[in-house]
């Protein structure tokens, strides 16, 4: 799915990156407010192997369960060819200038911050990424993401809530630590919230942090990606 401003132009490019939900309301409104500020936004679908084309998990248990069971059939590799072909979609679209950066939300933080690794990506923003700490992406549950920091060239928002549990401080702290340690140029932002803090549904939404949060990942890319050309 490709949202794009209705302006002229060739923009900088965005992968977004869902929660294992897909492409929900949510998700499409995040998409839209990104080509509002100036970008052209690819969102995959990132079951796309296993769910039916246009299939939405609802968010409730049922949904969450599928969409878990989900993120743990595909294999590893899949994702990383996904982040491929999205990225290259973007640079020969009409479009887009070529110059690329990546966001996700929970599981898509985590696939926005493999993303990252691919040369081309100047910027990734990565909301409360699950399972970077533990290495369970994928099939098999043993992803290697933790290891390949060093591959990640341009710069990287990393934002968290201290109230997620499925992030605690322990596994923020390893992560942190592993950035730091490969010299990465990144951002490091926590605050005071829940997981799934910036989903514009249900009790845990913030607005007032996700205003925040969606401004210092337009600022990056903005810095990073550039403008408009005619």
């Amino acid at each position: 799915m490709l949202f794009r401003p209705v302006t002229a132009g060739r923009y900088p490019g965005l992968v977004l990156y869902s929660e294992i939900f897909q492409v929900s309301g949510p998700i499409r409104r995040v998409a839209a407010m990104l080509a509002s500020h100036g970008f052209v936004v690819a969102v995959p679908e990132i079951f796309h192997e296993l769910e039916p084309a246009g299939i939405v998990l609802a968010y409730d248990e049922a949904g969450a369960a599928r969409g878990n069971r989900d993120k743990i059939t595909k294999p590893l590799l899949s994702y990383d060819g996904d982040a491929r072909a999205a990225l290259d979609y973007l640079a020969s679209s009409p479009y887009c200038t070529g110059k690329l950066g990546v966001m996700g939300i929970c599981i898509g933080g985590h696939l926005a911050f493999r993303a990252a690794m691919q040369p081309d990506v100047r910027a990734a923003a990565c909301f409360y990424a699950t399972d970077i700490h533990t290495g369970s992406l994928g099939q098999g549950l043993h992803d290697d993401s933790l290891d390949r920091i060093g591959e990640i060239t341009g710069e990287v928002l990393m934002i968290w809530g201290r109230q997620d549990p499925h992030i605690p401080r322990e596994g923020r702290s390893l992560i942190y630590n592993r950035l730091s340690d490969a010299g990465t140029h990144f951002q490091w932002h926590e605050f005071n919230a829940a997981h799934a803090f910036m989903r514009d549904e249900g009790p845990r939404y913030d607005p007032a942090t996700a205003r925040i949060c969606y401004d210092l990942a337009l600022e990056l890319f903005h810095r990073r990606l550039g403008e408009r050309e005619t």
